[in-house]
Protein backbone atom coordinates (compact mmCIF):
# COMPACT_ATOMS: atom_id res chain seq x y z
CA UNK A 1 0.00 0.00 0.00
CA UNK A 2 0.95 3.29 -0.40
CA UNK A 3 1.01 6.43 1.61
CA UNK A 4 -2.29 9.08 -0.22
CA UNK A 5 -2.52 12.70 0.91
CA UNK A 6 -5.10 14.95 -0.29
CA UNK A 7 -3.59 17.85 -2.31
CA UNK A 8 -5.20 21.18 -1.53
CA UNK A 9 -4.04 22.32 -5.15
CA UNK A 10 -4.78 19.16 -7.11
CA UNK A 11 -7.80 19.20 -5.31
CA UNK A 12 -7.79 15.35 -5.49
CA UNK A 13 -6.21 12.57 -3.01
CA UNK A 14 -2.96 11.88 -4.62
CA UNK A 15 -0.07 8.88 -3.97
CA UNK A 16 2.77 10.79 -2.07
CA UNK A 17 6.07 10.12 -2.92
CA UNK A 18 8.93 11.85 -1.35
CA UNK A 19 11.43 13.84 -3.71
CA UNK A 20 14.35 11.91 -1.89
CA UNK A 21 13.44 8.03 -1.02
CA UNK A 22 13.26 7.85 2.97
CA UNK A 23 13.16 11.24 3.77
CA UNK A 24 9.93 13.98 4.14
CA UNK A 25 10.67 17.42 4.05
CA UNK A 26 7.91 19.62 5.53
CA UNK A 27 7.33 23.25 6.27
CA UNK A 28 4.32 24.25 8.05
CA UNK A 29 3.05 27.71 9.00
CA UNK A 30 3.99 28.29 12.66
CA UNK A 31 2.07 31.35 14.80
CA UNK A 32 2.30 35.29 14.43
CA UNK A 33 2.84 35.72 18.19
CA UNK A 34 1.17 38.22 18.80
CA UNK A 35 -1.34 36.86 21.43
CA UNK A 36 -2.27 33.57 23.45
CA UNK A 37 -2.24 30.28 21.84
CA UNK A 38 -6.02 29.51 21.51
CA UNK A 39 -7.31 26.32 20.68
CA UNK A 40 -6.98 26.43 16.41
CA UNK A 41 -3.33 26.78 17.13
CA UNK A 42 -2.98 23.49 19.04
CA UNK A 43 -4.94 21.57 16.54
CA UNK A 44 -2.90 22.51 13.63
CA UNK A 45 0.06 21.81 15.65
CA UNK A 46 -1.06 18.65 16.30
CA UNK A 47 -2.47 17.79 12.57
CA UNK A 48 1.34 18.16 11.49
CA UNK A 49 3.06 16.50 14.52
CA UNK A 50 0.84 13.36 13.76
CA UNK A 51 1.93 13.14 10.47
CA UNK A 52 5.45 13.81 11.29
CA UNK A 53 5.16 10.80 13.44
CA UNK A 54 3.69 8.46 10.91
CA UNK A 55 6.06 9.20 8.66
CA UNK A 56 8.78 8.74 11.14
CA UNK A 57 7.17 5.34 11.84
CA UNK A 58 7.08 3.82 8.46
CA UNK A 59 10.81 4.77 8.21
CA UNK A 60 11.17 7.69 6.89
CA UNK A 61 13.94 10.87 7.68
CA UNK A 62 11.90 13.91 8.80
CA UNK A 63 12.70 17.25 8.44
CA UNK A 64 9.97 19.42 9.73
CA UNK A 65 10.14 23.44 9.51
CA UNK A 66 7.84 25.57 11.49
CA UNK A 67 8.42 28.97 11.67
CA UNK A 68 7.49 32.20 14.09
CA UNK A 69 6.37 35.14 12.27
CA UNK A 70 8.30 37.30 14.92
CA UNK A 71 7.42 41.19 13.08
CA UNK A 72 4.18 42.01 11.89
CA UNK A 73 0.99 44.44 11.64
CA UNK A 74 -0.67 43.13 14.32
CA UNK A 75 2.48 42.50 16.50
CA UNK A 76 3.46 46.36 16.72
CA UNK A 77 0.07 47.21 16.78
CA UNK A 78 -0.44 45.40 20.28
CA UNK A 79 2.57 46.61 21.66
CA UNK A 80 1.96 50.04 20.73
CA UNK A 81 -1.77 49.66 22.15
CA UNK A 82 -0.48 48.62 25.41
CA UNK A 83 2.23 51.32 25.55
CA UNK A 84 -0.59 54.51 24.72
CA UNK A 85 -3.90 53.30 26.51
CA UNK A 86 -2.33 51.16 29.33
CA UNK A 87 0.68 52.81 29.72
CA UNK A 88 2.44 49.18 29.77
CA UNK A 89 6.41 49.55 28.82
CA UNK A 90 6.76 46.59 27.07
CA UNK A 91 8.32 46.38 23.64
CA UNK A 92 7.08 44.88 20.03
CA UNK A 93 10.06 42.05 20.31
CA UNK A 94 9.77 41.65 23.87
CA UNK A 95 6.26 40.51 23.54
CA UNK A 96 6.57 38.66 20.35
CA UNK A 97 9.13 36.67 22.53
CA UNK A 98 6.88 35.90 25.42
CA UNK A 99 3.98 34.78 23.35
CA UNK A 100 6.61 33.10 21.46
CA UNK A 101 7.26 31.04 24.72
CA UNK A 102 3.51 30.84 25.45
CA UNK A 103 3.07 28.94 22.28
CA UNK A 104 6.18 26.83 22.69
CA UNK A 105 4.90 26.18 26.68
CA UNK A 106 1.35 24.73 24.98
CA UNK A 107 3.08 22.55 22.35
CA UNK A 108 5.22 20.82 24.71
CA UNK A 109 2.18 20.15 27.05
CA UNK A 110 -0.02 18.20 24.29
CA UNK A 111 3.15 16.34 23.59
CA UNK A 112 3.76 18.32 20.00
CA UNK A 113 7.16 17.24 19.70
CA UNK A 114 9.45 20.35 18.45
CA UNK A 115 10.48 20.89 15.02
CA UNK A 116 13.42 20.56 13.48
CA UNK A 117 14.50 23.66 12.99
CA UNK A 118 11.87 27.27 14.38
CA UNK A 119 13.36 29.94 12.26
CA UNK A 120 12.23 33.44 13.03
CA UNK A 121 11.13 36.22 10.37
CA UNK A 122 13.53 39.01 11.87
CA UNK A 123 16.56 36.28 11.67
CA UNK A 124 16.33 36.20 7.49
CA UNK A 125 15.42 39.14 6.60
CA UNK A 126 18.62 39.09 4.14
CA UNK A 127 16.70 35.79 2.26
CA UNK A 128 13.87 37.66 1.75
CA UNK A 129 15.72 40.88 0.71
CA UNK A 130 17.64 38.36 -1.74
CA UNK A 131 14.28 37.19 -2.90
CA UNK A 132 12.85 40.15 -3.30
CA UNK A 133 15.60 41.20 -5.50
CA UNK A 134 15.29 38.38 -7.99
CA UNK A 135 11.33 39.21 -8.54
CA UNK A 136 12.46 42.22 -9.59
CA UNK A 137 15.31 40.96 -11.88
CA UNK A 138 12.43 38.76 -13.24
CA UNK A 139 10.08 41.48 -13.48
CA UNK A 140 7.76 40.20 -11.29
CA UNK A 141 8.38 43.07 -8.22
CA UNK A 142 8.35 46.80 -8.79
CA UNK A 143 9.05 49.32 -5.94
CA UNK A 144 5.70 51.66 -4.97
CA UNK A 145 4.99 54.59 -7.73
CA UNK A 146 5.14 57.21 -4.43
CA UNK A 147 8.49 57.03 -4.12
CA UNK A 148 8.48 54.90 -0.86
CA UNK A 149 10.64 51.95 -0.39
CA UNK A 150 7.60 49.41 -0.17
CA UNK A 151 7.76 46.72 -3.12
CA UNK A 152 5.12 45.16 -4.11
CA UNK A 153 4.35 41.24 -6.20
CA UNK A 154 3.08 42.37 -10.10
CA UNK A 155 0.50 39.65 -9.68
CA UNK A 156 -0.72 40.93 -13.35
CA UNK A 157 2.62 39.38 -14.30
CA UNK A 158 2.27 36.23 -13.51
CA UNK A 159 0.02 34.32 -15.46
CA UNK A 160 -0.59 31.29 -12.78
CA UNK A 161 -1.59 33.68 -10.10
CA UNK A 162 -4.40 31.82 -8.15
CA UNK A 163 -3.56 28.45 -9.71
CA UNK A 164 -3.35 27.42 -5.34
CA UNK A 165 -7.66 27.82 -4.87
CA UNK A 166 -8.24 28.06 -8.60
CA UNK A 167 -9.45 31.71 -8.82
CA UNK A 168 -9.32 33.88 -11.54
CA UNK A 169 -7.54 36.96 -10.52
CA UNK A 170 -10.38 39.41 -11.39
CA UNK A 171 -12.55 37.61 -9.42
CA UNK A 172 -9.97 38.57 -6.09
CA UNK A 173 -10.17 40.33 -3.55
CA UNK A 174 -8.10 43.57 -2.82
CA UNK A 175 -4.65 42.72 -1.19
CA UNK A 176 -5.46 44.29 2.57
CA UNK A 177 -2.17 43.69 3.91
CA UNK A 178 -0.85 47.43 2.98
CA UNK A 179 -2.46 50.75 1.70
CA UNK A 180 -3.21 51.00 -1.89
CA UNK A 181 -0.88 53.98 -2.51
CA UNK A 182 1.88 53.59 -4.83
CA UNK A 183 0.35 49.61 -6.11
CA UNK A 184 -0.43 49.53 -9.88
CA UNK A 185 -3.07 47.24 -9.03
CA UNK A 186 -5.03 46.79 -5.74
CA UNK A 187 -4.84 43.23 -5.66
CA UNK A 188 -0.90 43.50 -5.82
CA UNK A 189 0.96 42.41 -2.44
CA UNK A 190 3.44 43.77 -0.21
CA UNK A 191 6.83 42.53 -0.37
CA UNK A 192 8.45 44.74 1.65
CA UNK A 193 6.94 47.57 3.50
CA UNK A 194 8.55 51.45 4.11
CA UNK A 195 9.22 51.80 7.23
CA UNK A 196 6.50 54.35 8.62
CA UNK A 197 6.85 57.36 11.35
CA UNK A 198 4.69 55.91 14.21
CA UNK A 199 6.28 52.78 13.83
CA UNK A 200 9.55 51.48 16.44
CA UNK A 201 12.73 52.31 14.10
CA UNK A 202 13.92 48.75 15.76
CA UNK A 203 11.33 47.10 13.45
CA UNK A 204 12.80 48.19 10.30
CA UNK A 205 15.80 47.06 8.56
CA UNK A 206 17.74 48.97 5.61
CA UNK A 207 17.25 47.74 2.04
CA UNK A 208 18.15 48.96 -1.60
CA UNK A 209 14.87 50.00 -1.57
CA UNK A 210 15.24 51.95 1.89
CA UNK A 211 14.11 51.19 5.48
CA UNK A 212 11.18 49.13 6.32
CA UNK A 213 10.29 45.42 6.68
CA UNK A 214 8.63 42.14 5.22
CA UNK A 215 5.81 41.91 4.12
CA UNK A 216 4.07 38.83 5.86
CA UNK A 217 4.35 36.52 2.39
CA UNK A 218 7.19 36.60 1.72
CA UNK A 219 8.58 35.50 5.36
CA UNK A 220 7.75 31.71 4.66
CA UNK A 221 8.66 31.75 0.92
CA UNK A 222 12.72 32.27 2.30
CA UNK A 223 12.72 30.45 5.11
CA UNK A 224 11.43 27.37 3.57
CA UNK A 225 13.78 27.16 0.73
CA UNK A 226 16.65 28.28 3.24
CA UNK A 227 15.73 25.42 5.26
CA UNK A 228 14.61 22.50 3.03
CA UNK A 229 15.76 23.89 0.05
CA UNK A 230 13.85 25.38 -3.19
CA UNK A 231 11.82 21.93 -3.62
CA UNK A 232 10.29 20.26 -0.76
CA UNK A 233 7.75 17.37 -0.23
CA UNK A 234 5.01 18.79 1.43
CA UNK A 235 3.41 22.78 2.65
CA UNK A 236 0.97 22.66 5.46
CA UNK A 237 -1.12 24.92 7.32
CA UNK A 238 -4.91 26.09 8.78
CA UNK A 239 -7.37 26.00 5.96
CA UNK A 240 -7.81 30.03 6.60
CA UNK A 241 -4.19 30.42 4.87
CA UNK A 242 -4.90 29.32 1.43
CA UNK A 243 -6.19 32.54 0.07
CA UNK A 244 -4.26 35.23 0.06
CA UNK A 245 -1.17 33.70 2.46
CA UNK A 246 -0.59 30.49 0.14
CA UNK A 247 -1.66 31.45 -2.50
CA UNK A 248 0.72 34.49 -2.69
CA UNK A 249 3.37 32.60 -1.87
CA UNK A 250 3.17 29.95 -4.17
CA UNK A 251 3.08 32.89 -6.68
CA UNK A 252 6.36 34.68 -5.47
CA UNK A 253 7.92 31.90 -5.30
CA UNK A 254 7.06 30.49 -8.31
CA UNK A 255 8.11 33.79 -10.59
CA UNK A 256 11.11 33.31 -8.67
CA UNK A 257 12.08 30.06 -10.14
CA UNK A 258 11.71 28.05 -7.70
CA UNK A 259 9.68 24.48 -8.05
CA UNK A 260 8.66 25.12 -4.24
CA UNK A 261 6.11 22.46 -2.13
CA UNK A 262 4.83 19.75 -4.11
CA UNK A 263 1.92 18.93 -1.85
CA UNK A 264 -0.28 21.87 -0.08
CA UNK A 265 -1.58 20.48 2.83
CA UNK A 266 -4.07 22.32 4.82
CA UNK A 267 -6.24 21.33 8.07
CA UNK A 268 -9.83 22.33 8.84
CA UNK A 269 -10.84 24.82 11.45
CA UNK A 270 -12.43 24.98 15.06
CA UNK A 271 -16.15 25.57 15.71
CA UNK A 272 -17.56 26.59 19.00
CA UNK A 273 -20.80 25.95 19.52
CA UNK A 274 -21.49 25.22 15.80
CA UNK A 275 -19.99 29.36 15.38
CA UNK A 276 -16.77 29.71 13.57
CA UNK A 277 -14.50 30.61 16.47
CA UNK A 278 -12.93 34.18 16.45
CA UNK A 279 -11.99 37.19 17.94
CA UNK A 280 -14.88 39.25 16.89
CA UNK A 281 -17.49 36.63 18.34
CA UNK A 282 -16.00 36.47 21.76
CA UNK A 283 -15.79 32.73 21.46
CA UNK A 284 -11.86 31.75 21.27
CA UNK A 285 -10.55 28.98 23.69
CA UNK A 286 -7.48 29.83 24.60
CA UNK A 287 -4.72 27.12 25.64
CA UNK A 288 -4.29 27.87 28.95
CA UNK A 289 -7.74 27.06 29.99
CA UNK A 290 -8.27 23.83 28.15
CA UNK A 291 -4.93 22.96 29.74
CA UNK A 292 -6.89 23.71 32.79
CA UNK A 293 -9.62 21.84 32.18
CA UNK A 294 -8.53 18.42 30.90
CA UNK A 295 -5.38 16.45 31.41
CA UNK A 296 -3.37 16.84 28.77
CA UNK A 297 -3.55 14.17 27.16
CA UNK A 298 -6.66 13.98 27.18
CA UNK A 299 -6.84 17.11 25.16
CA UNK A 300 -4.52 15.83 22.71
CA UNK A 301 -6.85 12.90 22.34
CA UNK A 302 -9.61 15.48 21.73
CA UNK A 303 -8.08 17.42 19.34
CA UNK A 304 -6.24 14.77 16.82
CA UNK A 305 -9.63 12.82 17.00
CA UNK A 306 -11.05 14.26 13.52
CA UNK A 307 -9.63 13.93 10.41
CA UNK A 308 -7.29 16.72 9.66
CA UNK A 309 -9.61 17.97 7.05
CA UNK A 310 -12.61 18.58 8.49
CA UNK A 311 -13.89 20.58 10.98
CA UNK A 312 -13.69 20.02 14.49
CA UNK A 313 -16.34 20.67 16.62
CA UNK A 314 -16.17 21.64 20.39
CA UNK A 315 -18.78 21.57 23.13
CA UNK A 316 -18.93 21.67 26.58
CA UNK A 317 -19.48 18.07 26.65
CA UNK A 318 -16.35 17.11 24.57
CA UNK A 319 -13.34 17.10 26.93
CA UNK A 320 -16.13 14.83 29.57
CA UNK A 321 -16.35 12.20 26.57
CA UNK A 322 -12.57 12.24 25.72
CA UNK A 323 -11.91 11.80 29.58
CA UNK A 324 -14.30 8.45 29.29
CA UNK A 325 -13.09 7.48 25.96
CA UNK A 326 -9.49 7.69 26.75
CA UNK A 327 -10.15 6.09 30.09
CA UNK A 328 -11.55 3.09 28.56
CA UNK A 329 -7.87 3.11 27.11
CA UNK A 330 -5.93 3.15 29.99
CA UNK A 331 -8.56 0.57 31.90
CA UNK A 332 -7.72 -2.37 29.45
CA UNK A 333 -3.88 -1.16 29.51
CA UNK A 334 -4.32 -1.71 33.25
CA UNK A 335 -6.14 -4.82 33.31
CA UNK A 336 -4.05 -6.33 30.65
CA UNK A 337 -0.72 -5.79 32.86
CA UNK A 338 -2.33 -7.75 35.38
CA UNK A 339 -2.52 -10.77 33.40
CA UNK A 340 0.41 -10.03 31.40
CA UNK A 341 3.15 -8.39 32.74
CA UNK A 342 5.06 -6.31 30.21
CA UNK A 343 8.99 -5.96 30.59
CA UNK A 344 8.64 -1.71 30.68
CA UNK A 345 11.42 0.12 32.59
CA UNK A 346 12.25 3.51 32.02
CA UNK A 347 15.15 2.24 29.46
CA UNK A 348 12.24 1.28 27.08
CA UNK A 349 11.95 5.30 27.04
CA UNK A 350 15.21 7.23 28.07
CA UNK A 351 14.67 9.94 25.37
CA UNK A 352 11.11 10.73 26.16
CA UNK A 353 12.75 12.72 28.95
CA UNK A 354 15.83 14.42 26.88
CA UNK A 355 14.71 17.22 25.18
CA UNK A 356 18.08 16.81 23.43
CA UNK A 357 17.17 13.36 21.83
CA UNK A 358 17.05 13.15 18.03
CA UNK A 359 12.64 12.53 17.23
CA UNK A 360 13.95 10.68 14.43
CA UNK A 361 16.11 8.12 16.51
CA UNK A 362 13.84 8.06 19.26
CA UNK A 363 11.04 6.99 17.21
CA UNK A 364 12.55 4.70 15.08
CA UNK A 365 13.72 2.58 18.02
CA UNK A 366 10.03 2.65 19.46
CA UNK A 367 8.39 1.27 16.53
CA UNK A 368 11.30 -1.02 14.90
CA UNK A 369 11.89 -2.87 18.54
CA UNK A 370 8.45 -4.53 18.73
CA UNK A 371 6.25 -1.85 17.19
CA UNK A 372 5.08 -1.08 13.71
CA UNK A 373 5.03 -5.51 13.64
CA UNK A 374 2.64 -4.48 16.01
CA UNK A 375 0.25 -2.21 14.12
CA UNK A 376 -2.89 -4.04 12.80
CA UNK A 377 -3.54 -4.22 9.12
CA UNK A 378 -6.39 -1.89 9.38
CA UNK A 379 -4.34 0.75 11.56
CA UNK A 380 -2.03 1.24 8.86
CA UNK A 381 -4.45 1.07 5.99
CA UNK A 382 -6.08 3.78 8.02
CA UNK A 383 -3.20 6.07 8.32
CA UNK A 384 -1.88 5.63 4.67
CA UNK A 385 -5.30 6.70 3.35
CA UNK A 386 -4.67 10.48 3.80
CA UNK A 387 -4.01 9.76 7.72
CA UNK A 388 -7.59 8.74 8.53
CA UNK A 389 -6.96 8.74 12.03
CA UNK A 390 -10.90 8.99 13.40
CA UNK A 391 -10.81 4.86 11.18
CA UNK A 392 -7.25 4.67 13.39
CA UNK A 393 -8.92 5.43 16.38
CA UNK A 394 -12.09 3.43 15.95
CA UNK A 395 -9.40 0.47 14.81
CA UNK A 396 -7.66 1.11 18.62
CA UNK A 397 -11.09 0.84 20.48
CA UNK A 398 -12.09 -2.26 18.45
CA UNK A 399 -8.56 -3.84 20.13
CA UNK A 400 -9.22 -2.67 23.25
CA UNK A 401 -12.84 -4.19 23.24
CA UNK A 402 -11.11 -7.83 21.79
CA UNK A 403 -8.34 -7.18 24.61
CA UNK A 404 -10.83 -6.88 26.69
CA UNK A 405 -12.99 -9.93 26.02
CA UNK A 406 -9.92 -11.98 25.97
CA UNK A 407 -9.26 -10.84 29.47
CA UNK A 408 -12.25 -11.80 30.58
CA UNK A 409 -12.09 -15.50 28.62
CA UNK A 410 -8.63 -16.15 30.99
CA UNK A 411 -7.13 -16.14 27.23
CA UNK A 412 -3.92 -14.69 28.12
CA UNK A 413 -2.11 -14.99 24.64
CA UNK A 414 -4.68 -12.87 23.15
CA UNK A 415 -4.64 -10.22 25.88
CA UNK A 416 -1.11 -10.13 25.68
CA UNK A 417 -1.31 -9.85 21.37
CA UNK A 418 -4.02 -7.33 21.68
CA UNK A 419 -1.63 -5.45 24.44
CA UNK A 420 1.29 -4.91 21.89
CA UNK A 421 -0.89 -3.71 19.54
CA UNK A 422 -2.94 -1.30 21.56
CA UNK A 423 0.50 0.03 22.76
CA UNK A 424 1.93 0.32 19.64
CA UNK A 425 -0.85 2.53 17.97
CA UNK A 426 -0.89 4.64 20.75
CA UNK A 427 2.90 5.18 20.41
CA UNK A 428 1.81 6.43 16.81
CA UNK A 429 -0.27 8.93 17.54
CA UNK A 430 1.38 10.08 20.54
CA UNK A 431 -0.69 9.27 23.34
CA UNK A 432 0.91 6.07 24.45
CA UNK A 433 0.18 6.66 28.69
CA UNK A 434 2.50 4.50 29.66
CA UNK A 435 4.89 7.15 28.22
CA UNK A 436 7.03 8.48 31.44
CA UNK A 437 7.44 11.83 28.79
CA UNK A 438 2.78 12.19 30.01
CA UNK A 439 3.97 11.91 33.73
CA UNK A 440 6.58 14.88 33.86
CA UNK A 441 5.10 17.50 30.97
CA UNK A 442 2.33 19.84 31.82
CA UNK A 443 2.28 19.78 34.89
CA UNK A 444 5.61 18.81 36.76
CA UNK A 445 4.22 19.37 40.35
CA UNK A 446 1.88 16.56 39.62
CA UNK A 447 3.83 13.89 37.89
CA UNK A 448 6.50 14.28 40.70
CA UNK A 449 3.65 13.68 42.95
CA UNK A 450 2.79 10.53 41.11
CA UNK A 451 6.04 9.32 41.13
CA UNK A 452 6.55 9.69 44.64
CA UNK A 453 3.27 8.55 45.66
CA UNK A 454 4.38 4.84 43.28
CA UNK A 455 7.30 4.87 45.06
CA UNK A 456 6.13 4.81 48.63
CA UNK A 457 2.84 2.83 47.87
CA UNK A 458 5.38 0.31 46.24
CA UNK A 459 7.67 -0.34 48.85
CA UNK A 460 4.44 -0.57 51.59
CA UNK A 461 3.76 -3.67 49.15
CA UNK A 462 7.01 -5.16 49.38
CA UNK A 463 6.71 -4.67 52.91
CA UNK A 464 3.48 -6.77 53.05
CA UNK A 465 4.63 -9.24 50.95
CA UNK A 466 7.66 -9.72 52.98
CA UNK A 467 5.57 -10.40 56.46
CA UNK A 468 2.93 -12.86 54.32
CA UNK A 469 6.11 -14.69 52.84
CA UNK A 470 6.86 -14.76 57.10
CA UNK A 471 3.35 -15.95 57.80
CA UNK A 472 2.93 -12.27 59.31
CA UNK A 473 -0.74 -12.03 58.50
CA UNK A 474 -1.41 -9.31 61.84
CA UNK A 475 1.89 -7.00 60.10
CA UNK A 476 0.63 -7.47 56.05
CA UNK A 477 -3.23 -6.94 57.42
CA UNK A 478 -2.05 -3.70 59.18
CA UNK A 479 -0.37 -2.39 56.19
CA UNK A 480 -3.27 -2.86 53.86
CA UNK A 481 -5.33 -1.17 56.09
CA UNK A 482 -2.74 1.68 56.63
CA UNK A 483 -3.28 1.97 52.52
CA UNK A 484 -7.26 1.73 52.47
CA UNK A 485 -7.65 4.33 54.64
CA UNK A 486 -5.43 6.96 52.88
CA UNK A 487 -7.55 5.68 50.04
CA UNK A 488 -5.13 3.03 48.14
CA UNK A 489 -6.75 0.16 47.23
CA UNK A 490 -4.62 -3.12 46.49
CA UNK A 491 -5.40 -6.08 44.45
CA UNK A 492 -3.50 -9.34 44.61
CA UNK A 493 -3.09 -11.20 41.22
CA UNK A 494 -1.35 -14.34 39.95
CA UNK A 495 1.39 -11.51 38.48
CA UNK A 496 1.69 -9.65 41.88
CA UNK A 497 -0.10 -6.79 43.87
CA UNK A 498 -1.68 -3.48 41.79
CA UNK A 499 -2.46 -0.78 43.71
CA UNK A 500 -5.10 2.49 42.36
CA UNK A 501 -6.73 5.01 44.25
CA UNK A 502 -9.96 4.11 45.79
Amino acid sequence: MEQRIYDSRAQKVVDFEPREPGRVGMYVCGPTVQSAPHIGHLRSALVYDQMRRWFAATGHEVSLIRNVTDVDDKILDHARIAQQERGESEQWWALAYRVEREFTAAYDALGVLPPTYEPRATANIAEMIALIERLIERGHAYQAADGSASVYFDTGSWPEYGALTRQRRDQMEDAADSEPVGKRDPRDFALWKAHRDHEPLSASWPSPWGRGRPGWHIECSAMATRYLGEEFDIHGGGLDLRFPHHENELAQSTAAGQPFARHWIHNGLVNTGGQKMSKSLGNSLFAADLLASARPIVLRYFLGSAHYRSVLEFSDSSLAEAEAAFSRIEGFLARADSVVPRERSESQYPDAVDPAAPFAALTARRLTDGGVEDLPEAFIAAMLDDFAVPQALAVLHETVRAGNSAIDADDVVGAGARSREVVAMLDVLGINPLDPVWRISGDDESGLAEQALDSLVQALIEQRAAARAHKDFAASDAIRDRLQSAGVALEDTPNGTRWSLS
